[in-house]
Order: structure tokens, then C-alpha cells, then sequence
């Protein structure tokens, strides 16, 4: 449950409303919504004017439809509804402290309609506030005596076409219509509400519109940040109805350089004169996902942009970002822009509806015959509480210098939800989130985040009408990539590998059954897997259109072949813990029979490989890799496929996304030297100027990509070797994967403590250190052919790596 405390240090004393409301007292939800619609999109505000003759504390449950953001007397108590979907739409929790006196609720809703973020669902606009008792008569919608109001000044418009954006719309404050003073319920015009009455669960089986449910997770970080460097400025461009508008190298102005560093450093005020154009670039040397704050006083008839990106553009198409760090002389890409339009007020406060993301901000200022005073410009940070509780240390500075990259990547695209992208998209795939949940759970003991996602796509099978997942969800469109089906199968199994959770694996398991028995119906004549209808994505390979495998369109493919017997593999072992130890054999049966088609028709003896298509015609690293983590090539063909694998430089390579599975084969063989080879696109991202993790080689669309900070998973479980041995994480292996480290260490938090691990490569091979264990928790070193016991407590380590 969220709390949070606003009020005016009240005293323990309860509040009690006439006895004739409290007999008619009713907590039954009933959303609000104005008595005439309004076009789409429309910003509405809620107000509820009350007073309580003594101090209390009243316990408050607000949802709305699609956002709010909610004031208590002026002070904003949060943001929400944690986002979801019909089939399960989130509520928060507040508790409001109460002074004696009067007091105001205001509430400000959006609804975007078609403009929203893709991610963002919706049923009717509403606002819904549920008090408990006995304030339900004093607060809740439906009951209390609420007011609406139109919030005029608000305008939207989609990002730029040529760019696949669906992370929401650009917005326009009008200053001269905009109702100042409404968090405090202030200005005329307040109307009365409308009653909606939905249709909830009930006893004829009947399911509503939305089902309502508290929400799951902590509250976003909300952090004011007064920072940047101000990397260009100059009062000499010309930029009037450009979208991408060019930095001209050597032109920047030194003065209007320090005197907006001053504002940025210092709110030391910046006056622009009338009839004077300014462009800004803010470097705020971060990423950042934030709602902006600018505050400013006069400059009637001024506009003012902010424009966000993630890195400058070398081209005016803005195809090529190259060095990011770099400024002048190139091109700002304004994809997401908002505008505001001063009033000519004191002190107005203009913020996003939304939250912005990138790097580089952007302020374009044009003054008409008054002057401009920007008296503050900040950023209100958003993102979900995920911090780096678990520690890595080694003695290649190479790995040290990833961690913050990656991690940032990785918080960047966690919210209230995972995401793919915070700039372009916002959606939660499965194939991204199956590497932010595993990567999620070796650096944090809060797993709420990673329990959501499961959960919500296990929901998505039923919104689809079809029993398979998703492939991202929530999403107001439906959308199936297959092969995710299968990831979010391998996910359930992460998930009972790394957290002792019995009862919520089973909740999910009839999901895995859906997911593999729609799989086995397309198994076709041949006795292998045909073609899944949909968009068979595996990764963003060169030379694969859409990131499928050659061919699979129009023929089987050998990559999704071996995804479903990998698949199969997994499913039979959850069920043989957690379900049907008859299903697990079915699945193993499955299996033996579709792995003996499908390497009859797609191994190539010459090659030692198996092809990606019927015809032989292209091989991937990708194949290769899920062959052999499917477990069901024979020992040979193994040996076989692994030092192909390894040495056959003419595979298609896999990219950012799939080397994951790459790497976990490379551990698989022991190729401890082609492992750190390929973190070597990871040892460049701090020179190229990356501060995240981007989608993919360049030229990469996305500079964030929650799934690029896979790396921080496998210093944890690969180089140290930290993983569950046996379900529920009570059972470990540690299985050092050095390369060329002579030494490491590292404490990976566990739901028990901490497992502390300290080692040292001696001369000839011997492995010595320690390894600490947290009670109840037991495990085996391996290293080389040696194996040690480890118990709960302190492990003194000295093996010898001799192979046999």
C-alpha cells in the first residue's frame, strides 16, 4: 500500500459524519466525469472543496482515466494510476493528514485519446477517489459534492511522422488562457459531475469494464535537479519553423553562455530582450527521464521550445548521431517538443503533462515587444526506485567502466513499467524485459517490478482473445511476435530459478501450457515447427528484414525450431517442480520427437552447423546458440556446433539484444576468451559518448535500450559464476568464467543476505579466496574439473584449474 503523509502534525482523533450518512455509507467505486464531453484530447480538472472541524487522518484510493495528478491544499500528493490495463486498473494510496478547518482536493486529468503513449489504455475518461469510512460521505466521487472544470491553454500534436514515436505527444501551454492558480482549486467556471456507474465482478459471472486493483509497486523517484552545461548559445540563429535546426560550430556566445549557466548553476535570472531570438543547448551530461519546470515572469507574445534528444545528428535527415558527446556543427533533431507561450505574468510555472527523456535539451526563445525573464529552469526526475545493491570489482578498468553505462540504461527504461526505449516508445516487449528482469535480479533485492511484468503479460493472453502473451503489453494495440511467447515461458523460469516463490509460479504456469500447446498445433507435416502467424522477430541481425531469419516468412525456420525445443526444455522442468510431472514427460517426449526432424532437415554435415532455413542457405550465431541450449544435440553434433560456433567468422552475428544468448552459450562451452572478446562493443560505448545503453550497433535509432545492459547480469552469473543451482535460489553453483582476470570480487544481494565473493588467480592456476554464504543457503564452487562444497557462513577457496 502507498502512503503518503500530508497535513499539519494532526492529533489521533477520529472524525465522525451524522448519523444518517454513516447508515447510507457505501464504498461502492463510482467514477466521475464531466456532464458534456469534450473533444479528445482535453485536460479536466476535479476540485473538492471540505472541512473537517478536527484534526484526522482519513486513508484515500484514486484511480483515473487515463493519468492524474492529485493536490492536497495546494501541495501535489502524487501522480498516477500506476499504469495497467482494463483487465487490471491500479489505484494508489494515500493517507492524508488533516488540520482542522477547510481544505481543497484538486485533481488534474488528461485524456489523449489516440495522441497518448502507446502503452497508455483507456476505458471512459473519469476520476475516481474511494475514502474509507468514515470520510466516504466527506470525500469519495460520487458522494462528496465535486466539481469539474475544462483546464482551456493545453494543445498537442504528434511528433514528427517521419520517426516512429509513440511515447506520447508534444504539448502547448497557452499562458493567456491557461487557469493559473488550479492546484489550488482557484477561478470561476467549476461545474458539477457526472456519475459512472461500471459494471464490476458479481456473483452472475459477469466481469466489467476495468477490474480495479491496488497498485503494486513504490512510488516513482521524484527528484528535483537543478543541473547541465550549457554547450551552446547564441542570439544569431535563425531557426523560425525548423524541425532540425543546425549548431553552428564557433558561434557560440560567451556571455549568453554564462549568464544561462548562471541560471542553471545558481536560478540567477535570464532577462531576454524584446525582439530577440536565443538558441540554447543544455548538455546535462546524463541521461535523464524528467518532467521539465521552467518558470518565468513578463514576455507577452514570447514562445518559448524545449526540445529533447539523445545525441545530435552529423546529417540534416538526422540518420547519423556518430560521437556523442559532440555539439557544434551539427544538427538538433527536435523529435519531442513542447512549446510554451508566456502570459506576460509573475512567476508561472509551466511543466509537462508528461515525462521528457534524452541527454539534450534544446531552448528556443523568440520575444515579442516585451521582455522575457526565465526565472528557473529544472527537472523533476522520474523513474522506477532501482538502485545497484549488488557490488563488482575487478582489475580491468574496461568492465569497471560499463557498470555505470549499463546500469543506466537499465533504470532509464524502468518505470512503471520496463520499456524497450524512453524516447521512442515506452512499451514493455517480453524479448526486452526477460533482460531487464534477469539483469533486475542480480543487482536488486526489490522484485516487485519484475513480478508486474509477469504478471500483466500473463494478463495480456486474455485481452488478445488468442492464449499467447503478448508481445508488449499494456499497449492499446495488439501485437503478437511468437518467439517473445516463448521468451516469457523462459522468464517464468527465471523467475522460480532466482526467488523462492512456489505460489505465484503456479499461478502462471496455465499460461506456459497455453503458450506451448498453441506452438505444438503449427508443428506441420514434416514434423517440425512451421511458420507462427506474426512477426517472427529474433533480432536486429545485418541483413535480416525486420529482424526476422532469412526465410522464415515463407518457409520453417531452424532458429524458431530450436527456440521452441529450448522452450520445451524449460516448460518440462517447471512442471516436473511446480505442475504435472505427465506434462513434463509429454514436453520431453515433444521434444526427442521434434529434434530428431529437425536436425534431419536442418544440419549440414559438411559444415558442422545447422542452417537457419530448409535450403541451407544462411547460418547464424543465433541457430548455433539456441541448438545447443536447448540441450537435445547429441554429445558429437555438440562438439561440433560449439567450435563452429567459435571459429566460423562467416555466421551471422548477433547484435546487441541476442548476444546475451550468445554469451550464455560461450559459458556453456567454456570460451572464456570469445566471451570477453564480444564485450568488446560494450568496452566502446564510454568512449563513443554514450551515457545508456543503446538498441543496437550503429547506426542505432535508440541511444536507451533497457536490453543493452544484459552485460551487468553476466559480471554477476557469468564472471563470477553466481547462479541457482536449484529452484528457489537456496541451492548455488559458482562457476568463476575469468578470461584473462586475475582477480574479482563482488556481493550479489540474495532474498537471505548477501553472497560475498572474493577471488584470486595464483600462479599455476590455483584459485584462492573466500566465499560467504547467507544462512540457509548452501552451494558448490566448480572450477575446472574441481568441484568444493560450500557451506551457509564463511568458505575458505583454494582449488587447482587443471581440466580433465
Amino acid at each position: 500500500m502507498r502512503k503518503i503523509i500530508m497535513g499539519f502534525n494532526p492529533l489521533e482523533i477520529s472524525y465522525h459524519p451524522p448519523e444518517e450518512e454513516k447508515a447510507n455509507a457505501s464504498n461502492r467505486p463510482i467514477w466521475i466525469t464531466r456532464v458534456k464531453d469534450l473533444p479528445v484530447p482535453a485536460v479536466l480538472a476535479y476540485r473538492l472543496k471540505f472541512r473537517v472541524v478536527e484534526a484526522v487522518k482519513a486513508m484515500i484510493h484514486v484511480s483515473a482515466d487515463e493519468r492524474y495528478e492529485l493536490w492536497l491544499d495546494g501541495q501535489r500528493l502524487g501522480r498516477g494510476p500506476e499504469r495497467s490495463s482494463p483487465a487490471a486498473w491500479f489505484f494508489e494510496t494515500y493517507e492524508l493528514a488533516l488540520a482542522a478547518g477547510d481544505h481543497v482536493l484538486v485533481a488534474r486529468i488528461w485524456q489523449l485519446g489516440d495522441l497518448a503513449p502507446m502503452a497508455q489504455e483507456s476505458v471512459a475518461p473519469g476520476f475516481l477517489l474511494v475514502a474509507d469510512e468514515p470520510f466516504g460521505a466527506l470525500l469519495s466521487t460520487g458522494r462528496a459534492r465535486w466539481e469539474v472544470k475544462h483546464l482551456e491553454g493545453y494543445s498537442f500534436a504528434s511528433p514528427r511522422q517521419n520517426v516512429y514515436m509513440v511515447a506520447g505527444p508534444c504539448q502547448e501551454i497557452n499562458g493567456l488562457v491557461y487557469p493559473w492558480g488550479i492546484e489550488n482549486g482557484d477561478g470561476e467556471g467549476w461545474e458539477p459531475v457526472a456519475s459512472r456507474f461500471e459494471q464490476h465482478q458479481s456473483v452472475t459471472g459477469i466481469i466489467g469494464e476495468r477490474i480495479l486493483r491496488p497498485a503494486t509497486l513504490p512510488a516513482q523517484i521524484s527528484r528535483s535537479l537543478c543541473t547541465g552545461k550549457i554547450r551552446f548559445a547564441s542570439d544569431k540563429s535563425g531557426f523560425r519553423n525548423q524541425e532540425t535546426i543546425l549548431v553552428p560550430a564557433r558561434s557560440s556566445q560567451p556571455e549568453l553562455v554564462r549568464s544561462w549557466q548562471q541560471l542553471l548553476d545558481e536560478q540567477a535570472p535570464v532577462v531576454i530582450p524584446p525582439y530577440t531570438s536565443q538558441q540554447i543547448i543544455i548538455d546535462l551530461e546524463e541521461y535523464y527521464c524528467a518532467y521539465p519546470r521552467l518558470k518565468c515572469s513578463g514576455g507577452s507574445g514570447s514562445l518559448i521550445k524545449l526540445g529533447w534528444a539523445e545525441a545530435l545528428y552529423l546529417d540534416a535527415e538526422a540518420t547519423v548521431k556518430g560521437q556523442r558527446d559532440e555539439v557544434e556543427g551539427r544538427y538538433f533533431a527536435a523529435l519531442m517538443q513542447d512549446r510554451i507561450k508566456p502570459d506576460g505574468g509573475s512567476q508561472r510555472l509551466f511543466e509537462s503533462l508528461w515525462w521528457r527523456a534524452g541527454r539534450y535539451i534544446q531552448v528556443l526563445v523568440e520575444t515579442a515587444g516585451e521582455s522575457l525573464t526565465i526565472e528557473d529552469l529544472t527537472l523533476e526526475e522520474t523513474r522506477y526506485p532501482l538502485e545497484m545493491e549488488s557490488r563488482f570489482t575487478s582489475g580491468d578498468r574496461r568492465l569497471d567502466l560499463v557498470i555505470p553505462v549499463a546500469l543506466r540504461g537499465l533504470q532509464m527504461c524502468a518505470h512503471e513499467t520496463y520499456m524497450d526505449c524512453p524516447y521512442y516508445e515506452q512499451l514493455m516487449y517480453v524479448g526486452d524485459t526477460r533482460l531487464e528482469v534477469l539483469t533486475t535480479l542480480v543487482l536488486s533485492g526489490d522484485d516487485r517490478l519484475p513480478r508486474k511484468a509477469l504478471s500483466m503479460f500473463d494478463i495480456s493472453r486474455f485481452s488478445g482473445g488468442r492464449g499467447l502473451v503478448q508481445s508488449r503489453f499494456p499497449s492499446r494495440e495488439v501485437q503478437y511476435i511468437p518467439p517473445f511467447a516463448l521468451w516469457w515461458v523462459a522468464m517464468v523460469n527465471d523467475f522460480a530459478l532466482w526467488r523462492d516463490d512456489p505460489v505465484f509460479i503456479r499461478g502462471l504456469l496455465p499460461g506456459v501450457r497455453a503458450t506451448l500447446n498453441h506452438f505444438l498445433t503449427l508443428i506441420n507435416d514434416d514434423g517440425i515447427l512451421g511458420i507462427p502467424p506474426g512477426w517472427n522477430f529474433e533480432d536486429w541481425a545485418v541483413d535480416w528484414r525486420l529482424g526476422v531469419p532469412p526465410q522464415a516468412t515463407t518457409a520453417p525456420s531452424g532458429l524458431l525450431n530450436w527456440h521452441l525445443l529450448y522452450t520445451l526444455r524449460l516448460a518440462a522442468e517447471l512442471e516436473d517442480k511446480f505442475g504435472e510431472k505427465e506434462l513434463a514427460q509429454f514436453y520431453r517426449r515433444s521434444q526427442e520427437a521434434l529434434v530428431e526432424q529437425v536436425v534431419k532437415i536442418f544440419w549440414n554435415e559438411e559444415k558442422g552447423l545447422f542452417a537457419d532455413d530448409p535450403n541451407h542457405y544462411s547460418y547464424s550465431e543465433h541457430t548455433q546458440c539456441l541448438a545447443l541450449l536447448s540441450g537435445g544435440v547429441e554429445t558429437a553434433v555438440a562438439r561440433r556446433v560449439g567450435q563452429g560456433l567459435v571459429t566460423n567468422h562467416d555466421l551471422t552475428r548477433t547484435t546487441i539484444y541476442f548476444s546475451h544468448y550468445l554469451f550464455e552459450t560461450y559459458r556453456l562451452l567454456g570460451e572464456e576468451t570469445a566471451f570477453f572478446e564480444r564485450l568488446g562493443l560494450w568496452f566502446d560505448l564510454p568512449g563513443q559518448g554514450f551515457k545508456t545503453t543503446p538498441e543496437q550497433p550503429e547506426p542505432s535509432r535508440s541511444d536507451c535500450h533497457g536490453w543493452g545492459a544484459h552485460p551487468l547480469f553476466h559480471y554477476f552469473a557469468t564472471i563470477l559464476g553466481i547462479r541457482p543451482q536449484t529452484y528457489g535460489f537456496n541451492h548455488i553453483n559458482i562457476s568463476p568464467f575469468l578470461g584473462p582476470l586475475k582477480q574479482v570480487s563482488g556481493s550479489l544481494v540474495h532474498p537471505k543476505g548477501r553472497i560475498e565473493v572474493n577471488l584470486e588467480v595464483k600462479s599455476g592456476g590455483t584459485l584462492n579466496g573466500t566465499i560467504v554464504l547467507p544462512v540457509g543457503v548452501t552451494g558448490t564452487l566448480t572450477y575446472g574439473s574441481a568441484i568444493q562444497n560450500l557451506g551457509s557462513g564463511m568458505n575458505e577457496i583454494s582449488v587447482s584449474s587443471i581440466w580433465i
